[in-house]
């Protein structure tokens, strides 16, 4: 596979977008923290009242007695070389916090992660290659995942593991592959299955949509077996729409960790996010927040150069 100027530009392109937002994401953040009411150093230890010692401790530490852009700038070079302060609720290194957290949520998201991509574009090939009843059962299926919120997903499926089977655990994040494996199938499910079922319904609709066009008539008229067809001139064309899909909705369970974790009791960051977040201890939430950010871009922008590379059709100004 080769890959062209034009696609060469449009990764360069990609490239410097994904350094400008993720600036302005770091901007908006830690600007977020400076505007909010009150004092920043009683933001930083949770809320509450330290001694006047304790606080003039924290302004140093954070250079809040500067101008707010150089606190910026010590804040957003502490995050790119790994120092991002000390957690006054949890009274530990924020970049250790994280770090003991990191795997399950990382391990959490590529979990449902292959439950999206697999399950939801096998089901969209099904529905789009089988007899209508298949197809309306699928689309009936997806229908309601879709209309599921996590949480309301989270809250059946405890309730029939807590209470009428006891196949899989409900609470924690277990140890080791096979022990995350076995806790964090339930939350991969409850944050996978809205995601799963919208990839199923845009998978069945590319596919369907590639079926339809003059290339496979002309492919048939010609007596190609219908694999073949399905293979060559298909799949290849409806793989860019859904892999664009795919990658969105895989940035997109970053975010969505905080409601599965929280549900199901997993030690990841989004439940700690959250707890931060009751708590104000706003050197984790900025932490996390960009943590969170970063990620998104970051799956996107590999999408879109996975798209690219492989359809250089999409990239603006590759060829027609």
């Amino acid at each position: 596979m080769s890959i062209d100027r034009a696609t060469w530009a449009f990764v360069a392109r990609r490239l410097i977008t994904l350094v400008v937002t993720l600036f302005v994401a770091s901007v908006l953040i830690y600007g977020s923290f400076a505007l909010a009411p009150g004092d920043p150093a009683t933001l930083l230890v949770g809320g509450s009242k330290p001694n006047p010692e304790t606080l003039a401790a924290i302004r140093a530490e954070y250079h809040l007695d500067d101008p707010v852009w150089v606190q910026y700038g010590h804040w957003l070079h502490g995050f790119v070389t790994g120092d991002l302060g000390r957690s006054m609720v949890y009274r530990s290194d924020v970049t250790a916090l994280l770090g003991a957290r990191v795997v399950n949520s990382l391990f959490l998201v590529a979990y449902a992660g292959a439950l999206i991509v697999l399950a939801g574009v096998g089901l969209g090939l099904l529905a789009a290659l089988s007899r209508r009843s298949v197809d309306r059962a699928v689309t009936v299926g997806t229908s309601v995942a879709m209309a599921s919120p996590t949480f309301v997903t989270a809250i059946l499926l405890i309730w029939l593991f807590a209470t009428q089977v006891s196949w899989l655990p409900v609470f924690g994040s277990g140890t080791g592959f096979l022990g995350r494996l076995e806790h964090l199938t339930l939350p991969a499910i409850a944050l996978a299955l809205s995601y799963l079922a919208y990839v199923a319904r845009v998978s069945r609709t590319a596919v369907r949509a590639e079926l339809a066009s003059e290339h496979v008539d002309t492919a048939t008229a010609r007596g190609l077996p219908r694999r073949t067809i399905v293979r060559r001139h298909v799949l290849r064309n409806a793989a860019a729409p859904i892999l664009t899909v795919s990658g969105i909705m895989l940035a997109g369970l970053f975010a969505g960790t905080a409601i599965a974790e929280q549900a199901f009791g997993v030690n990841g960051l989004g439940s700690l996010l959250v707890d931060s977040a009751a708590k104000q201890d706003m050197a984790v939430v900025m932490a996390i927040s960009m943590f969170l950010v970063t990620a998104f871009v970051v799956v996107n922008t590999v999408v879109d150069v996975v798209t690219a590379a492989l359809d250089p059709r999409i990239a603006p100004g590759g060829r027609s």
